[in-house]
């Protein structure tokens, strides 16, 4: 056993110099850096700083960036019969539009395409027919003329908007919808001069009837009908439409 000390001896003094020459071939960034004394704003505050740092920039540099053209000339105009005619894309070119379709919105009411007019009143556009719709208007409301102390069978004067500012209209004002077979598969609703949402029970009631319903302002809404009767036909959708004139509790 005295015999192997020597070489003990000799192998813990090469292991001693080898790992001390490992540790100084290390490059400087990947040694162990000793950890600060901690200081009382931050106790486990601990030394991670790099040792070096490297910036990318996201910035194109100006000379990538592609220049202005120096004139607007394409060229001579091409001969060719292959050029594409837009007008002939208009699919609905030859489609004669609706007699129900909206020509104009005037303040208390509507021009239609078949020359009639309807004044005083909304108007309600189902299966290709059109009926004056007044849901303005109440089983307790007095009506008649002015002068017996009514308020005009022409009169446009009421609420649409519930205590929460929402479209909402009784359930007789739908009667048409529910007579009437086979049901449109969307109904248009025109509040007037602005958008307004529909109140939920006025939602669940035409879902009831199996109908989508898409609110817009007045405008927007016949022009959408517009489009649509005359894509899919007058079966498919309508609409009902409140004057852009319409004011709210109006005297």
């Amino acid at each position: 056993m005295s015999s192997l000390r020597p070489l003990f001896s000799a192998l813990n003094s090469n292991l001693s110099c080898a790992s001390t020459s490992a540790t100084r071939s290390f490059p400087s960034s990947i040694r162990h850096t000793p950890r600060p004394p901690s200081s009382p704003a931050y106790p486990h505050s601990q030394c991670l700083r790099p040792t070096s740092y490297r910036c990318f920039h996201a910035t194109p540099f100006p000379s990538y960036a592609s220049k202005p053209p120096k004139s607007r000339d394409r060229g001579p105009k091409s001969t060719e019969d292959t050029q594409t005619d837009f007008n002939a894309m208009d699919v609905l070119r030859n489609t004669v539009a609706p007699a129900t379709s909206i020509d104009a919105c005037t303040t208390d009411g509507f021009a239609l395409n078949n020359m009639a007019r309807i004044s005083g009143s909304g108007v309600l556009l189902v299966g290709g027919e059109a009926f004056r719709w007044r849901p303005w208007l109440r089983q307790d409301r007095k009506e008649g003329t002015i002068n017996e102390g009514g308020v005009g069978d022409d009169g446009m004067t009421g609420r649409l908007k519930n205590a929460k500012g929402q479209f909402e209209v009784a359930d007789e004002a739908w009667g048409v919808l529910e007579l009437i077979y086979p049901k449109p598969d969307l109904l248009i609703i025109g509040t007037g001069p602005h958008i307004t949402p529909i109140s939920p029970s006025v939602r669940k009631h035409l879902i009831d009837l199996g109908i989508r319903v898409d609110v817009q302002d007045t405008r927007n809404a016949a022009s959408q009908f517009n489009l649509l009767a005359t894509e899919r036909g007058v079966s498919q959708v309508a609409a009902a439409l409140i004057p852009i004139g319409w004011k709210e509790g109006r005297s």
